[in-house]
């Protein structure tokens, strides 16, 4: 008689590939929230995705049923920040588990982008329409109201003004040669970011942090769900080819320098990685005795 079927959990990255997997099905909290399970292995999602439910409930049971979006917003900011205290982590901003949905709700303290998940979570189980927003240098949340876009520091819990917004793009502007004759419309830089586009910002705050720190295996981990995140960004595979050749897979490594010569066209640094997937062949190639 035949044993019972038995099922092999997935690796934390197959469950992270199966939630990007295509961006209809893609639940940002969920994909945001599976980043730190390279942190915490045994950390359960399911108890994470509840946390955030549990507090989206105390929140909506507060609001009364026929109240208009200006008043759930005012509930949702006193609640997200005044009464559950979330900001941003001025004290350790470069901290990587400001960057772990758990922990960021266990310390409520984070950094831009994932107090920006949590809130949108929140906003959208109330009934509002709040979106990311890729702003330069700073994430930040717009929502959509009758009278029109709110958009809302998450790290400070400020709304911000049209006055506002110009005044902290001017340095990248200024930067980019983008004022006078050049100067691009604020509403550019105000676009709804997709889902992936924040996961893909969340993964590579933490690839600075890691490189920076040069912890390759850390660094890897996150490599390997970019890949998978944005298969077709092929200078994430030629980063990830980097990070193996600084751990000694050497093998690994050439195999990703060579995807990024293939398929990454006429790229600045071609003669820099073909130099370098050159060194790794050689380095692997048996001596004869």
């Amino acid at each position: 008689m035949a044993g019972p079927l038995q099922f092999e959990a997935p690796s934390a990255l197959e469950y992270f590939a199966a939630l990007v997997a295509d961006d209809e099905s893609l639940s940002l909290v969920e994909a945001a929230a599976s980043i730190a399970q390279d942190e915490y292995p045994d950390l359960d999602m399911q108890a994470v995705l509840a946390e955030i439910d549990a507090l989206a409930e105390r929140l909506r049971r507060r609001i009364p049923a026929d109240a208009v979006p200006v008043q759930r917003l005012r509930w949702l900011n006193r609640f997200f920040f005044q009464e559950l205290g979330f900001a941003g982590n001025v004290n350790d901003y470069y901290d990587p588990s400001n960057s772990y949905l758990n922990r960021v709700l266990s310390t409520r303290r984070g950094i831009p982008i994932t107090l920006a998940v949590v809130y949108i979570e929140l906003a959208t189980q109330i009934g509002l329409t709040a979106r990311g927003v890729s702003f330069p240098g700073h994430f930040l949340i717009k929502l959509k109201m009758p009278q029109g876009e709110v958009v809302i520091d998450p790290f400070t819990g400020q709304s911000l003004s049209r006055e506002e917004l110009d005044e902290l793009l001017l340095p990248y502007k200024r930067n980019r040669g983008l004022l006078g004759d050049f100067d691009a419309p604020l509403g550019l830089f105000l676009q709804a970011a997709p889902a992936r586009d924040v996961v893909a910002r969340m993964l590579r705050n933490l690839k600075e942090i890691h490189r920076s720190a040069e912890d390759w295996r850390r660094l890897l981990a996150v490599q390997q769900r970019l890949v998978v995140l944005l298969p077709q960004a092929w200078e994430e595979r030629r980063d990830r080819g980097l990070t193996y050749a600084e751990l000694g897979q050497d093998g690994a490594a050439a195999r990703d320098l060579a995807d990024y010569l293939d398929h990454a066209g006429d790229v600045q640094d071609r003669a820099a990685i073909s130099a370098r997937l050159a060194e790794l062949r050689q380095r692997g190639t048996p001596r004869l005795h």
